[in-house]
């Protein structure tokens, strides 16, 4: 086995998409996403006997005194198909290279979302704050429309026709309609509570070929919006919110439900709700719930430690002044 460094996005994306899920935060165009950002993009391969069996996308984030680390979203990938048994041995290659140009860098700890779990590492491990999402609601689409609307819960069922009813419809938007959607997300933000980027990051990733916003419209007003994935086999909700007002027209519902019929129509075979947690979102998580998709749970965020000491002073740093 060997590591190497990608360098064409051919030769990434399509190991990705034949996975059975493909995760578009490991994908070339994502990598570009936060090039165009600033950060520095390492895209890193092992092969065994010419066949490709893992790639990992990594982003560079910047530390205090001059440190950084790596970040992992959702990887490394590893190709399940050829049955490898010693999934550990290969990611010490891969970190065998990572820790060659950490020496360099001066790279404190490489922070992963790994798809498996990972035992016997020569380095020291930590479980930290997720991330990405540890559980998730992932909705099969090899189905017919009249199969996924029956292993809806009924209420769902009855807002998704209670919105057609009402006249609300959803159309497929684009940068024209970003600010409209800016304005719900703000009022979504103040309402329930929680972070958001900054508008720049937001409106740079509706310029990613794959990344797709959605509208509702309302008597002709956008009351509500998602921004959604469709990369290889699997279509990922990201990001979403609702205005304040005409609540009751149940647009989240049919916006959920136009996004899956769009998935369906490209051919994409799985519909990612992207986190559920009934304790830290029971709100989201009981409307999640309710498009009927199987609960899928991932082993967590971890942080894989080249320099302990200075792993120590970063923690303290992270308590004190919030650093990610």
């Amino acid at each position: 086995m060997k590591s190497f460094q990608l360098s064409k996005k051919e030769e990434l994306n399509d190991f990705i998409i034949r996975q059975k899920h493909s995760q578009f935060l490991q994908s070339w165009e994502w990598g570009e996403f936060y090039e165009k950002s600033g950060s520095e993009i390492f895209r890193l391969g092992v092969e065994d006997d010419g066949k490709l069996i893992m790639v990992a996308t990594l982003i560079k984030k910047s530390l205090p005194m001059g440190k950084s680390y790596f970040y992992c979203p959702r990887g490394p990938t590893v190709n399940f198909e050829f049955r490898i048994s010693n999934f550990e041995s290969i990611f010490n290659v891969l970190i065998s290279e990572l820790t060659n140009q950490a020496v360099n860098k001066d790279f404190i700890f490489l922070r992963l979302d790994p798809l498996f779990k990972i035992q016997n590492s020569k380095f020291k491990i930590h479980r930290t704050i997720d991330v990405q999402p540890s559980k998730t609601l992932i909705l099969d689409l090899n189905r017919k429309e009249e199969e996924i609307l029956n292993f809806m819960h009924q209420k769902t069922r009855y807002n998704i026709r209670l919105a057609a009813r009402k006249g609300v419809i959803v159309r497929n938007a684009g940068l024209e309609d970003f600010e409209s959607w800016w304005k719900i997300m703000d009022e979504t933000k103040e309402r329930d509570q929680f972070r958001l980027h900054d508008k720049a990051y937001y409106k740079k990733m509706l310029t990613v070929p794959f990344i797709k916003l959605f509208v509702a419209e309302y008597q002709g007003k956008i009351i509500a919006g998602n921004i959604m994935s469709f990369f290889g086999n699997m279509a990922v909700y990201i990001h979403g919110g609702s205005g304040n007002k005409y609540r009751n027209v149940m647009a989240p519902f049919a916006l959920q439900w136009h996004a899956t019929q769009e998935a369906k129509k490209q051919g994409l075979k799985y519909y990612d709700f992207n986190g559920i947690d009934d304790k830290k979102w029971p709100g989201v998580t009981r409307f999640k719930k309710g498009f009927g998709g199987n609960k899928m749970s991932y082993p967590g965020t971890f942080d894989m430690v080249f320099d302990n000491n200075r792993y120590l002073i970063y923690k303290m740093l992270r308590k004190i002044r919030r650093i990610f």
